[in-house]
C-alpha cells in the first residue's frame, strides 16, 4: 500500500497515440512499467488536438487525415521514486516531450479507503 501526501514530483510524457514499443502502444508500456516500478499512480489522457516538435497539427476533427492524436501520461510520486523511473523513459520515449513539475499531494485515497487506487485507473 503506497502512502503519498505532501511534496511530490509529477512527470508528464507527451507522445503520439500511435507511438509503439514492440508492437504495443507506448503509453500502455509506460503505464505498465510505472506500475511494475511501484509508483503511486499513472493516468493516460487523450488529446483532441495538438502539435509538437514536428510542427504537424494532429486533430480529431472529422475532416482531418490525422489519427495520431496527442497523448499525455501523468505519473505522480515522491521525487526520489520519479527520478529513479526516468531512465525507463529515456529508453522508451524516442520522440515526444517529458516534463517534471513539483506538486503537492493533498489527498490520495483509493476506493478501499487505503492509500492506493485498486481500480487501475491511476491517481484520483
Amino acid at each position: 500500500m503506497t502512502r503519498l501526501t505532501g511534496r511530490a514530483l509529477r512527470v508528464t510524457i507527451f507522445v503520439g497515440e500511435n507511438d509503439c514499443w514492440h508492437h504495443k502502444p507506448l503509453y500502455s508500456e509506460i503505464v505498465h512499467r510505472a506500475h511494475k516500478a511501484g509508483l503511486a499512480g499513472a493516468s493516460v489522457f487523450r488529446g483532441v488536438e495538438g502539435f509538437g516538435a514536428s510542427s504537424l497539427i494532429h486533430t480529431s476533427r472529422i475532416l482531418s487525415l490525422s489519427e495520431d492524436l496527442p497523448v499525455a501520461i501523468v505519473i505522480v510520486d515522491t521525487g526520489e521514486r520519479v527520478r529513479a523511473f526516468l531512465p525507463e523513459l529515456d529508453e522508451l520515449v524516442a520522440e515526444g516531450l517529458v516534463i517534471l513539475d513539483d506538486c503537492e499531494v493533498i489527498r490520495y485515497v483509493g476506493r478501499d479507503g487505503g492509500g492506493t487506487d485498486e481500480s487501475g485507473g491511476g491517481t484520483k
